[in-house]
């Protein structure tokens, strides 16, 4: 066991700095090269505005929107320090559109207080996304890799009706039915209250970096002292932030060095209130609910997003990593579900070695992840066997 002398010679060395000068700039698009670039605006009908990048090379080819998890953005597809999803995709002939939804870091309301849930980003953000794209793909096949609460958020979009015309889904770690370890759930029924009687709005990887003796400061160095995996502040907090482990977001092994050092570049604050959501659904039995039943405001949305499961006719592949801490086996338990209920079109792929967050950011995603994903999205494209792809 660490002593507290131990701890504090720990504590003195952890550095809370990060370098004046990033080995990789923030909110970078280097990753992706030969590519046309375009950014499309959307608005909410709850009055928020949203933004798409969209990549492409070849005019023609089937679509394929990527949505990121709560914190993360359309960065975590677009890395330069490995081959990234976008770049794997449009190598394969694919138009890439990414979109940052209302989770994303790339949106400043994040940090500020706010009453947003999963059903508010079933409603109204998916909607409008899928009709840009549409608007400019028209009748073209239409795909989607999503992952985390973005995961869970767009599949309760999907089941509950309020977006159509998917022609396959990508779902990572989580989709209706989230299943977290068990100090998760102590840390869901405490920390949103407290977080908010503490006087703080959000919590914020970055913390390390706040001024001395400040809240934020004193609690990412209170963190630190328990994780002795590894000398980064932020990673520290996004153990905290999401599951349970040392790390609980990711494999160490499977990152990049500079991916470790940048995490709180890729991951940004968040809101409680999305933990309050995710908890509601915890204790409905693991099962994707509304929020607030009696909210007229999502009154097109189901209760319980499995009551229109059966009409779904889009197949979807569940993915996880076998060492997820932050989901735990979510996707397998959702793929066994759906499976009772009939619907025979889905499928499932569990990958070895792997946790949360790294099936993307790994940098070996490009060679033990991507292909599982291509083979799916193949099976059920809009071109025939025979097409000619560009080779990656």
């Amino acid at each position: 066991m660490m002593t507290f002398a131990g701890a504090i010679q720990r504590a003195r060395r952890t550095p809370t700095r990060r370098p004046l000068t990033a080995q990789i700039p923030r909110y970078t698009l280097d990753g992706v090269r030969d590519a046309e670039v375009s950014t499309h605006y959307l608005s909410t009908a709850d009055g928020l505005g949203l933004s798409m990048l969209r990549f492409t090379r070849h005019a023609g080819g089937d679509a394929v929107l990527v949505i990121h998890g709560l914190t993360t953005s359309t960065d975590m597809f677009v890395m330069p320090e490995h081959r990234n999803l976008v770049s794997y995709l449009l190598d394969e002939g694919y138009d890439v559109w990414c979109l940052d939804f209302r989770m994303s870091n790339r949106h400043s309301y994040n940090l500020a207080y706010h009453r947003y849930t999963l059903d508010d980003c079933a409603l109204f953000d998916f909607p409008p996304a899928v009709a840009e794209v549409r608007r400019h793909i028209g009748d073209r096949p239409l795909h989607a890799i999503a992952h985390c609460l973005g995961s869970t958020s767009f599949t309760m979009s999907l089941f509950g009706g309020a977006v159509d015309g998917i022609t396959s889904m990508v779902a990572n770690s989580v989709a209706l039915t989230p299943r977290i370890p068990w100090w998760s759930r102590v840390k869901l029924a405490v920390a949103p209250r407290a977080i908010e009687l503490a006087g703080m709005q959000y919590m914020n990887p970055r913390w390390c970096e706040d001024p001395w003796l400040t809240p934020g400061r004193l609690f990412s160095r209170a963190v630190s002292l328990l994780h002795r995996e590894c000398d980064e502040p932020s990673c520290h907090m996004l153990s905290l932030m999401w599951g349970t482990g040392w790390p609980a977001l990711y494999n160490h092994d499977n990152l990049d060095e500079r991916t470790h050092r940048r995490v709180a570049d890729l991951f940004g604050p968040t809101s409680m209130h999305y933990y309050r959501h995710l908890r509601r659904m915890v204790r409905a039995n693991n099962t994707a609910v509304r929020h607030g039943p009696g909210n007229p405001a999502h009154a097109a949305l189901p209760g319980n997003y499995f009551a229109r499961a059966r009409d779904v006719d889009t197949p979807i592949l569940f993915t996880t990593g076998a060492d997820n801490r932050v989901f735990t086996d979510s996707n397998i338990e959702c793929h066994r579900r759906l499976a009772e209920l009939g619907c025979t079109q889905h499928e499932l792929h569990v990958f070895p070695g792997y946790g949360h967050q790294d099936v993307f950011m790994g940098r070996n995603a490009a060679v033990d992840v991507f292909p599982h994903l291509l083979d799916f999205i193949r099976r059920h494209d809009g071109r025939t066997p025979t097409q000619d792809r560009i080779s990656g």
